[in-house]
């Protein structure tokens, strides 16, 4: 029988998304959500991760999609964070919790009007974990916390960071209990260009691992959208926001509409 929240069940929820990690991507899945949302797609459940938590919680909050972009308008980088001043990251997210407190109608997991399911990586003891209920604001900023650039999240003692780290497309959280899972990948695997120097080696091998954990839970989905074209947006561009939007949307759509004209159904 599956549990969630205040509510048991021994049926399945009969569509879940499942939002991957992407930080400023992330407005990506708002917009392939509206896509899905106008052709009369609605999740009965939703897991996230980092990126894809924060959007996954305004949608389960009560928020359309493109609403909670416009949350965001007018905020820079910095606005939501601050310096550390410590030598466990450049950058701590205590402002980031207040503005989730202050713009968010519900504070706990298991009061949102849609279920969903936060992962997070503990960081002490080297495991994904999977949050249902709890205080939102503070497991939103666990699950993207991304390592090095912001301190861990303390939360009960335990130090926690992104996500990402070990399950960047939560599929696998929900598959069980849902009949259809729609995955959003807004960070797809990408061989581009790079320069040959120790850094950019570095890097390219740090996404390739990041980004590789998500090849199980790609083929485990029922609907798989993945946004292209998002690799220029840096990561504290939070004034693009709409625009990277406009990607998941234009995304969502063109993968929607060809599967219907194709196949006559969205469904594999």
């Amino acid at each position: 029988m599956v549990k969630y929240n205040n509510f048991q069940t021994s049926k399945p929820q009969r569509i879940g998304y499942a939002l991957s990690g992407g930080f400023i991507k992330g407005f990506a899945h708002l917009g392939v959500m509206q896509a899905l949302l106008e052709h009369d797609i609605k999740p009965n459940i939703i897991s996230g991760v980092s990126a894809g938590a924060l959007a996954g919680v305004f949608y389960a909050d009560g928020y359309e999609p493109y609403r909670a972009v416009e949350i965001f308008n007018g905020y820079k980088f910095m606005d939501l964070t601050s310096w550390a001043l410590t030598r466990t990251g450049f950058f701590k997210l205590d402002d980031f919790v207040d503005f989730l407190n202050t713009n968010l109608k519900h504070k706990n997991l298991e009061e949102l009007e849609i279920p969903l399911v936060v992962t997070a990586t503990d960081l002490d003891h080297g495991r994904s974990v999977q949050f249902r209920k709890g205080n939102i604001a503070d497991l939103i900023a666990a699950s993207c916390c991304m390592p090095v650039m912001f301190t861990p999240v303390n939360i009960d003692g335990t130090n926690y960071v992104d996500g990402g780290v070990l399950k960047n497309l939560p599929v696998s959280t929900i598959r069980k209990e849902c009949e259809k899972v729609v995955a959003i990948n807004v960070s797809p695997l990408i061989a581009g260009k790079y320069k040959m120097n120790v850094l950019d080696i570095a890097l390219r091998s740090y996404h390739f691992m990041f980004r590789a954990n998500t090849f199980p839970d790609r083929d485990n989905s029922d609907l798989l959208i993945e946004p292209y074209g998002l690799k220029g947006y840096g990561n504290r561009e939070l004034g693009k926001a709409e625009e990277i939007f406009k990607h998941g949307y234009d995304a969502g759509n063109k993968v929607l509409n060809k599967l219907i004209e194709e196949k006559g159904s969205i469904w594999k």
